[in-house]
């Protein structure tokens, strides 16, 4: 019986727990954009670093992969559907492939399809589609755990682009964005899909494009998000309505997933600049206090990641360095173009969204200071938004119906 015991509990243990060098969700294990990975080239040859593996059958989109355990999971466009796709880890191969939802419409420009990352949490993945359809698969097989629509169960508004959060897993709750009068935001049970509760936000709390984050310092535990009317945290137990910072919303897209230090929260706007706030207790309430707003720091669709506290991104046609406490421009330059990005073992992976250059970047306060460029083959029509992922040595860049997967690890 010992035996057959220690048996059973060994792979529930395993599949319980995410390697450290494993990207389980949107920007990384604590969607920061930051790899907890070492061990990786610090230098490119003129080719660029070797293609692992390349697949193309994989449909369209704008998301980008989660890898966990051996698998990469992905969400993905085939005409007015879409669809969870898994891919083996080493070869890229498709494991399995399951209906997640519909393609939400977008009212302006035209860039439809899928643009969320799955959350990968113990063998289960969470897919939002663009139309609204959040549904909880099984990771093995894909199954079908639970789910909900966020338009037609919450009442949910979305903005011009539709739905383009990844959900995020705090523990035994989901936090989403429905947007709306009554579930700005709403957390849910994960394991049911049962709902605990729902936000009232001020001016109805029509859902962007960010994702939530977790403030666990300060006055109380909160869930901050970037809303059409501006960046708002509200209480992680109940859902009460704590605060909206307005500087920095814009006025085409509100797109940066905020940046969180203890009790300090960064968010920006393309076209007006970022801004950093404190969140101080005022009784029951909490106030968000503007540290600096600074024009120029404005980074957005491609990201933002904070290094030894400078903040690294991509504003208009430039890339930037600033001080995180101040805002100070320490330096700019125009090699890349705008461009998304993500940090691992001490190297900025970066992609240009128009030209496709893929360039490997020492992050220094000093200056801009290059370590490697190719150009991206196969790129497509469409703006590279995608943002860059490294896992387990494994490079990841996504350009609509390619994934493409670079071997990066010193040898």
């Amino acid at each position: 019986m010992r035996r057959l015991v220690t048996t059973i509990l060994i792979p529930l243990v395993w599949t319980s727990v995410v390697r450290s060098d494993d990207w389980p969700q949107w920007r990384g294990p604590e969607r920061t954009g930051i790899s907890k990975e070492t061990g990786l080239l610090q230098g490119w040859p003129a080719t660029g670093p070797a293609l692992r593996w390349k697949a193309t059958d994989i449909g369209t989109g704008y998301s980008s992969p989660s890898i966990v355990h051996g698998r990469v999971y992905l969400q993905t466009t085939r005409n007015n559907d879409e669809f969870a796709l898994t891919l083996d880890e080493k070869t890229g191969a498709k494991v399995w492939e399951v209906p997640i939802g519909k393609v939400g419409k977008n009212r302006g420009p035209q860039y439809p399809g899928t643009r969320s990352t799955p959350t990968v949490d113990g063998d289960r993945m969470y897919c939002l589609a663009s139309d609204g359809e959040l549904i909880c698969l099984d990771t093995a097989k894909g199954g079908v755990k639970w789910k909900q629509h966020l338009r037609q169960d919450f009442g949910g508004a979305d903005g011009n682009w539709a739905y383009s959060e990844s959900v995020l897993i705090d523990g035994d709750v989901l936090v989403c964005t429905p947007g709306g009068s009554d579930s700005a935001l709403a957390a849910l049970n994960k394991n049911t899909g049962e709902t605990i509760w729902k936000s009232t936000v001020p001016d109805g709390g029509t859902a962007e494009y960010a994702s939530i984050m977790v403030v666990d310092r300060g006055p109380v535990k909160q869930y901050v998000t970037f809303l059409r009317k501006g960046l708002v945290g509200v209480d992680a137990k109940t859902g009460r309505f704590l605060w909206m910072y307005n500087k920095t919303i814009d006025q085409g897209a509100n797109i940066l997933t905020p940046i969180v230090v203890g009790d300090r929260v960064f968010s920006a706007g393309s076209r007006t600049g970022g801004g950093l706030v404190q969140l101080k207790a005022d009784g029951d309430a909490v106030t968000a206090d503007q540290i600096y707003f600074e024009r120029t720091v404005a980074p957005s669709i491609g990201g933002a990641v904070l290094i030894d506290a400078n903040l690294y991104g991509t504003s208009g046609e430039t890339m930037f360095c600033s001080d995180f406490d101040t805002g100070k421009v320490k330096w700019t330059d125009r090699a890349v173009g705008p461009a998304s990005l993500c940090y691992a073992d001490r190297r900025l992976y970066v992609r240009g969204h128009n030209s496709g250059d893929v360039v490997l970047v020492e992050p220094s306060p000093d200056g801009y200071k290059e370590k490697g460029r190719f150009a991206q083959p196969d790129r497509s029509q469409k703006p590279a938004w995608p943002h860059p992922v490294v896992a387990n040595g494994g490079f990841y860049l996504r350009d609509q119906g390619l994934l493409l997967c670079y071997d990066v690890a010193a040898r």
